[in-house]
């Protein structure tokens, strides 16, 4: 498959390349940093922003795509599902 844009450095404003499930974690950083986190069916979320500050982001709503730096999605406080972290 032929890829135009193969060459082109990736920013932080650029479209995700990368998408892998969130599994909520109190003492567990996901594999990368996202750009973005996509939520599949609505609930709050306790997150640990990639400079280690945390924040419950309450009543997001099922097929939100937020653009978030997040380096971990906390177990508890976390009553959202089906979550995706974009990269």
């Amino acid at each position: 498959m032929t890829d135009k844009f193969e060459g082109v450095a990736t920013g932080l404003t650029s479209p995700a390349d990368t998408a892998f499930a969130v599994v909520p974690s109190n003492d567990t950083d996901l594999p990368t940093v996202t750009r973005g986190l996509y939520v599949g069916v609505s609930g709050d979320i306790s997150l640990v922003m990639r400079d280690g500050s945390e924040a419950v982001l309450a009543n997001v709503q099922a097929s939100s795509a937020l653009a978030l730096r997040i380096r971990r999605v906390k177990a508890t406080g976390t009553t959202a599902q089906n979550l995706v972290g974009l990269a």
